[in-house]
């Protein structure tokens, strides 16, 4: 077939057909890329049927992004560069975050250390991963209105 008769038998279609029709194809493309593997669902299927009623409502749901050989790659909304009382600040806007010594921000920060910990035990826990690595769930925080660091 000739390149012309090829052409020829493409449908006509209308400047916004092409581009919706060229969204959903980008939208399908996105989703191939980033959807997990497999083991990243069975370790986050696991993390939800194990995981405590306090994991389970927990402002934040920590995931398994990847696995790299026996490392679970975990998302974190903390980390050195974006301390916890920024995160905290955001699911607890009531709590004063400026004062290491409030009662609920202590409280609260020691939430964010059980549940992050319990979910990392879990992963940790099925055959094959040894290790966890955490990364930081920029999207999430960026979401939320927190401005990352450069």
């Amino acid at each position: 077939m000739t390149p012309r008769l090829i052409l020829n038998r493409i449908p006509k279609l209308a400047s916004w057909q092409w581009i919706v029709l060229a969204l959903i194809l980008a939208f399908l493309a996105d989703w191939i890329i980033q959807r997990p593997d497999g083991r990243t669902r069975e370790l986050n299927a696991a993390i939800e049927a194990k995981g405590s009623i306090k994991l389970k409502n927990y402002p934040y749901q920590f995931r398994v992004i990847r696995v790299q050989g026996e490392t679970a790659v975990m998302s974190t909304p903390r980390n050195v560069d974006v301390p916890a009382f920024r995160f905290i600040g955001v699911i607890h806007p009531e709590i004063n975050v400026k004062n290491p010594n409030d009662i609920a921000f202590i409280a609260a920060e020691t939430d964010l250390a059980l549940v992050q910990s319990e979910a990392a035990a879990i992963a940790a826990s099925q055959g094959g991963i040894k290790y966890i690595q955490w990364e930081l769930d920029k999207p999430w925080l960026t979401g939320h209105g927190v401005v990352l660091p450069q």
